[in-house]
């Protein structure tokens, strides 16, 4: 028997699948700037030479690194409540993603940290600006230059990973096409749609990404 496609269930639906697109990219953008502030902290805490800031920054990134995603939001979402820490759903996965964005980030960071030539560090000391100083000013504008390229693959996986907060009933894009392919049955349809939808999502990500990094690009 063949399979005609009808994506008129789909198209009906349309509307509450960009709705679920809109919050896919809600929360990553949230997490990703609550991750990329925890990734930043970590990753001068790894670069310091002060072993009392490097060991809990390693078991942070070795420990979240090494757990599936998936794992972690139905724990912070099911076993937390039980230890007396309740949130809603939406804030459940954002502290998850925030927590494992920030120790992706922290490795991100780290390695563009170790691409800046030390004499900038003792170049500021000389003219007798702080480390803080150097480190807001000098230091971490430049790593972000560097990084930027891996900075934006790795944007691009944690936006596809909001996917994964369909498993605690977030109605993001994800959670959207499932809802509709059960109401409608059209299963190849409504999933050929939503492919389409996070491809150009994120193909307009990189984009954007190549787009600042060809602003921020040093002149030749």
């Amino acid at each position: 028997m063949g399979y005609t496609l009808n994506f008129a269930a789909v198209w009906r639906n349309f509307d509450f699948l960009l709705s679920g697109l809109a919050l896919s990219l809600g929360l990553a953008v949230v997490s990703i700037v609550i991750g990329a502030l925890i990734g930043l902290v970590l990753a001068f805490a790894l670069t310091s030479k002060n072993r009392i800031a490097v060991m809990p920054a390693q078991v942070y990134v070795t420990i979240i690194r090494n757990l599936p995603i998936l794992v972690l939001v139905l724990f912070v979402f099911f076993a937390l409540p039980q230890l007396g820490f309740r949130l809603d759903k939406v804030r459940s996965f954002v502290l998850v993603l925030s927590v494992y964005s920030g120790a992706y980030l922290a490795e991100v960071f780290r390695a563009g940290l170790l691409s800046i030539p030390k004499g900038l560090t003792e170049a500021g000391l000389s003219i007798g600006l702080t480390s803080m100083q150097i480190r807001g000013s000098i230091i971490a504008p430049l790593m972000l230059r560097n990084v930027l390229p891996s900075l934006s693959s790795t944007i691009i996986s944690l936006f596809k990973d909001t996917s994964l907060a369909a498993a605690i009933a977030v109605p993001e894009l994800t959670f959207a096409a499932r809802k509709i392919n059960v109401e409608s049955f059209r299963v190849i349809e409504t999933w050929l749609v939503t492919s389409a939808l996070y491809v150009a999502t994120c193909f307009l990500i990189a984009a954007l990404m190549r787009f600042v990094e060809r602003r921020l690009a040093l002149p030749r």
